[in-house]
């Protein structure tokens, strides 16, 4: 499975970004797909993440800013991430895996995102 992400870059505090995650290769039906970051000096953690019937997760530092959705038809992920804050600047990995325990994660090149005035 390869990933390729867009979008990111610099933004105002209260600014908006929106992430792309298009997955292609063998992509099986079954899936979850999503970004995780990481901030200088920090571990990678989960940001959202969003099953291929539309379960999704969010980290609790992101709920009722940022919504994912996806498009299924295009094996594509979005991230749309709204009033933005310093704290949001990190890279930010997208992820795509099998929608069982024992399946290999894939991650995507990190995109840079970084919230500043």
């Amino acid at each position: 499975v390869q990933l390729q992400a867009s979008g990111g870059g610099l933004v105002q505090p209260g600014g908006s970004l929106r992430l792309s995650c298009a997955a292609s290769g063998r992509i099986f039906s079954l899936n979850v797909m999503g970004w995780y970051r990481q901030a200088p000096g920090k571990q990678r953690e989960l940001v959202a993440i969003i099953s291929n019937d539309g379960r999704t997760n969010y980290a609790d530092s992101v709920k009722g800013r940022f919504t994912i959705s996806r498009d299924n038809a295009k094996n594509t992920a979005y991230l749309q991430m709204n009033s933005l804050k310093p704290e949001d600047t990190a890279v930010y990995y997208c992820y795509w895996k099998g929608d069982w325990a024992a399946a290999t994660p894939y991650w995507g090149q990190g995109t840079e995102v970084t919230v500043s005035s």
